[in-house]
């Protein structure tokens, strides 16, 4: 049967805020029974997103990451629940049971990506629930998708077979694999926000210009594993990068100059290299 899934492209997410305020209004001051009640004004984000900053400037990046419930296939907060106070729907959607889990504060502990929060006044914790009184009643997306103004968000409802070609054929992508929480939340261009980059630019210094077109190959112990060619401002960049990985040594040639080899230390975070004078 088809089942609701969630696509988060990294890319087009510009930290606007807009699916957390949608949330707010459909979720403040509203009971959606038997699947939520009235949300907080303070304290949660049932849509929450991460920032991080990449580089060193002036060759800096910021990714946004939005993580909602990631409404699990293997899904650790319902192991934790007492008397079935989560469950999970037929067409995927995980709810927590607003009556059934009251008092039930450990419950917030129990799900990795930290989706779930404890309303203080009416002693339950609450999360996303993908709107799911809205898609009952005939909605195609909950409101976070709708209030997306640059289509980071897509809701697709279709079956597990049509949603794993999508997975392949546009690299989609699970936040934190290594949980195994089998999520039904996936990620376009992840690795924006996951991974690393070295960056900097080439310049001609005996011409006092930038150096267009010079090639630049990143190697580790000696083998190439990636090339570049830098633009008319000189800039080159190596995305998708682990974490402490390295070292690295970057290549640099041009036309009628010598070539340049620079050291790269090993990654703990994104690197600008600075200006490479050939």
């Amino acid at each position: 049967m088809k089942k609701w899934n969630l696509i988060i492209d990294v890319a087009k997410c510009h930290d606007c805020n807009n699916c957390f305020i949608s949330c707010k209004d459909e979720h403040i001051g509203n009971d959606w029974k038997p699947y939520s009640e009235a949300q907080p004004w303070h304290g949660h984000r049932w849509m929450n997103i991460m920032r991080r900053e990449h580089g060193q400037y002036p060759k800096v990046e910021v990714a946004y990451l939005p993580v909602p419930c990631m409404h699990c296939d293997n899904p650790e907060c319902m192991k934790a629940a007492k008397n079935g106070a989560i469950y999970k729907r037929e067409d995927g959607i995980v709810i927590i049971d607003p009556e059934k889990a009251k008092g039930q504060k450990d419950l917030v502990g129990a799900c990795p990506y930290g989706a779930i929060w404890w309303n203080d006044e009416k002693a339950v914790p609450q999360k996303c629930t993908f709107c799911v009184h809205l898609l009952e009643e005939g909605w195609k997306q909950p409101r976070c998708v709708q209030a997306c103004p640059t289509g980071a968000l897509e809701m697709v409802h279709a079956e597990d077979a049509e949603i794993q070609k999508r997975i392949k054929a546009e690299e989609l992508e699970a936040y934190l694999p290594e949980l195994k929480t089998k999520p039904r939340v996936y990620y376009k261009n992840l690795y924006r926000y996951t991974t690393c980059f070295v960056a900097g630019n080439v310049a001609l210094q005996d011409k006092d210009e930038c150096a267009d077109g010079a090639k630049v190959t990143l190697r580790s112990s000696g083998k190439a594993i990636d090339k570049t060619v830098t633009n008319n401002y000189g800039d080159f960049k190596f995305d998708r990068l682990d974490e402490n990985s390295g070292p690295y040594e970057l290549e640099v040639s041009y036309t009628g100059y010598k070539t340049k080899k620079v050291s790269v230390e090993e990654l703990k975070a994104s690197v600008n290299v600075g200006t490479i004078f050939l």
